[in-house]
């Protein structure tokens, strides 16, 4: 006899049918089974999700479609993760079918059921060595007990500081969710260490979940997670979970994790890995944005991280040195709502300074100078010492644009509505949104003018000028001093990265021009100074979240310096700016994240800006701008109606910021609420309505339409 059954599967973009569908099957099935289910003309893969009571009691239950075929090597996925898709897909306004598929490693998705099989299939055990190969030799040492004490011939762990033993203490005796606001330097990583040690110990089945913000933050990690534990678990203990990993290494770690791995060390993709014995989430850096998915299904890892713990009861752990002002405002005290328990370190191990900030007056110095002349004589008496000093621009390419001196031409994207930007290592105007790459031209192409120099400038332009401005500079050996460029262009080819971060720890490299890339979490043992040339961009920007980014940016940078207590000296943070009495730069300068934090959320409460308030967007993209937008102003007219619209700002259409990406033109609707969950009803009400809005005979240039909930970019 058929059972009908309830199969999660992945449909097409904006059908209107977003829940699980209904199959039937003659043998029965567990929640959390992977099955292949025909869906149309072709077979795609499912999770079953439960029982379906309500489709035999229908008059064409005879019509549903069986199941084509069940994994059978394959533990099913647990309810926990089940609801944590399913919460995600709510929230974030998705179908469950894209959450669930797109959580999936990519390459179990278009196979067939013999591939799907051979993909999911339990590795067979090794034989038994041979006994007439073993003669004369000793018997092989039983397996390790994987309870954590020190391995024979290995060196002691490292002792805690004070601020360390006091926060670990708070953590064993209490549930959390933990806020950890620890300063650069302060000994964080030990932390997460010595967590994931007593959670070894005390259960010998845990599991551990470890994220970071980016994949250049995995192998300095991953290095001491492995140091710290294959020698007391075994080699198979640890797994990583990114972008970076070919689909069958990614798949090969997330069945790793499936199966029991104790150690999960991922990106923001890793939330989503099935984990059944997971105990302990620690969230790195958790004020780092790159935790927001910008694309599909927008989601934020760092708070669905918070939900997961639990559901699954296991202890959340969020770290920065500079915590997101949602974080900060949410571990206030418990009186006054705060949802958070913070822990403070605010000292460095060693007893390290943290590096002194000066602030640099640019108004009293050449106009166009790159670096001012105090700044170039202590990166000159730096150096001179055997130190490193590291610059940062947060632009990449020679400069952002190229100009006709003659006629005004400028390196426009034809695409876009952005510059192509000069690249002068290859000769190239590349455009940064849509990838269009040319060569650069020999004269203007408009008027023929043979003069068409750079305006601005980037990381490479910056390491040219900063070469020619040293060049008379000498190493203690006498050498000539040696500059490195880190970022997104120079690191391009694989391991590129991992071959520039080992030439500067092993001191081959005596500065280094880079982007964010290289602001935040690197332990560079021998930076004593560190400089940040242009940062006043962002002092003005429309964007609220602005003024957080780029002190969280600058103070992440000012930590890469004076890590190293016993060095001569002091540490620096240079800050060259046309406006140094700016309480962003003063704050910095007084290294006071809370008096920073403290201004920030008094503006934002005064103008009713999260975390005081909710927000969302409404994107939409289409062929000419008056069709997108057409689309918004009839989706905000449709949804007056609605019975929370009381409770929602709904404020008018507008072009992005850069509003051409690929030919493809983009506006957004903002949402606001003070109450969260009015605009989640709110959201729900309006799917339906936006759905009949893509209709609408204006909209009919309309590409796609996506819901952002919590956007961190407006």
């Amino acid at each position: 006899m058929s059972e009908f059954y309830q199969v999660v599967v992945q449909l097409p973009a904006h059908g209107g049918v977003s829940g699980p569908l209904s199959y039937r099957s003659e043998l029965p099935l567990s929640p959390g089974a992977l099955v292949l289910v025909p869906l149309g003309a072709r077979l795609t893969l499912g999770v079953v999700w439960g029982r379906d009571t309500d489709a035999a009691m229908t008059d064409t239950s005879e019509r549903i479609r069986p199941v084509s075929h069940q994994v059978q090597d394959f533990e099913p996925l647990g309810d926990a993760w089940r609801q944590l898709l399913q919460f995600a897909a709510g929230y974030y306004q998705r179908s469950v079918g894209e959450m669930v598929i797109g959580a999936l490693p990519a390459a179990l998705r278009h196979r067939d059921a013999a591939q799907l099989d051979r993909a999911l299939r339990l590795p067979r055990p090794k034989p038994p060595r041979s006994r007439r190969t073993s003669r004369g030799v000793p018997a092989e040492p039983a397996p390790p007990d994987p309870v954590l004490a020190a391995p024979a011939g290995s060196t002691e762990l490292p002792v805690l500081s004070d601020e360390q033993a006091t926060v670990l203490s708070a953590i064993h005796a209490q549930p959390g969710p933990f806020l950890l606001f620890g300063s650069t330097g302060s000994g964080k990583t030990e932390v997460y260490l010595r967590c994931i040690q007593r959670l070894m110990e005390q259960d010998r089945t845990s599991q551990a979940l470890i994220m970071v913000p980016e994949i250049n933050l995995t192998p300095q990690l991953e290095g001491r997670i492995r140091a710290r534990f294959e020698p007391l678990l075994g080699p198979e203990a640890v797994v990583c979970l990114h972008s970076g990993l070919t689909p069958p290494q990614r798949l090969k770690s997330w069945l790793a994790a499936h199966r029991g791995a104790r150690i999960v060390l991922g990106t923001r993709m890793a939330v989503f890995a099935s984990l059944p014995a997971l105990r302990l989430i620690v969230v790195d850096e958790e004020h780092d944005p790159s935790y927001k998915q910008q694309e599909g299904a927008r989601h934020s890892a760092r708070d669905l991280a918070i939900y997961r713990g639990r559901l699954q009861g296991a202890k959340v752990l969020l770290a920065s040195a500079t915590p997101s002002l949602e974080s900060w405002y949410h571990s206030r005290p418990a009186v006054e709502g705060g949802r958070y328990l913070r822990l403070a370190m605010p000292g460095r191990i060693g007893a390290a300074a943290p590096p002194r900030v000066l602030l640099v007056d640019m108004k009293r110095h050449p106009k166009g100078a790159v670096l001012a002349q105090p700044l170039l004589a202590a990166i000159g008496e730096r150096i001179a010492r055997g130190e490193q000093c590291l610059v940062l621009l947060n632009r990449r390419g020679y400069a952002p644009v190229l100009q006709c001196t003659e006629c005004g031409w400028k390196s426009e994207c034809p695409h876009c509505s952005a510059y192509r930007v000069f690249h002068k290592i290859d000769r190239s105007l590349r455009c940064h949104h849509c990838s269009l790459t040319s060569a650069v031209p020999r004269h203007c192409p408009t008027c023929g003018n043979p003069d068409i120099h750079a305006v601005g400038r980037g990381t490479e332009r910056l390491e040219e000028q900063i070469a020619e401005q040293l060049q008379g500079l000498r190493r203690p050996d006498g050498g000539p001093v040696r500059i490195m460029r880190i970022d997104a262009d120079s690191t391009r080819l694989r391991g590129a990265l991992e071959s520039s971060l080992a030439s500067v720890h092993e001191g081959e490299v005596d500065l280094v021009v880079g982007t964010q890339m290289v602001a935040k979490g690197h332990d560079f043992r021998r930076v004593t100074l560190v400089a940040a040339v242009n940062p006043d961009n962002a002092l003005f920007s429309s964007d609220f979240r602005a003024p957080e980014r780029l002190f969280a940016l600058l103070l992440q940078a000012a930590g890469r310096a004076g890590r190293d207590a016993a060095q001569q000296g002091g540490s620096e943070m240079w800050v060259q700016t046309f406006h140094p009495r700016h309480p962003l730069f003063l704050a910095l300068r007084a290294n006071d994240y809370p008096a920073f934090a403290a201004q920030q959320l008094k503006e934002r409460e005064q103008a009713g800006l999260p975390p005081f308030s909710h927000q969302a967007l409404l994107r939409a993209e289409a062929r000419s701008q008056e069709s997108a937008q057409a689309f918004l102003a009839r989706a905000g007219a449709l949804a007056v109606a609605l019975p929370d619209a009381g409770q929602i700002s709904v404020y008018p259409p507008i072009p992005l910021s850069v509003q051409r990406v690929a030919g493809v033109e983009r506006a957004h609707m903002l949402l606001e609420s003070q109450s969260r969950a009015a605009l989640q009803r709110f959201l729900t009400q309006w799917q339906p309505l936006l759905h009949q809005a893509r209709q609408d005979p204006a909209s009919r240039g309309l590409i796609r339409w996506a819901v952002d909930v919590d956007p961190l970019a407006i």
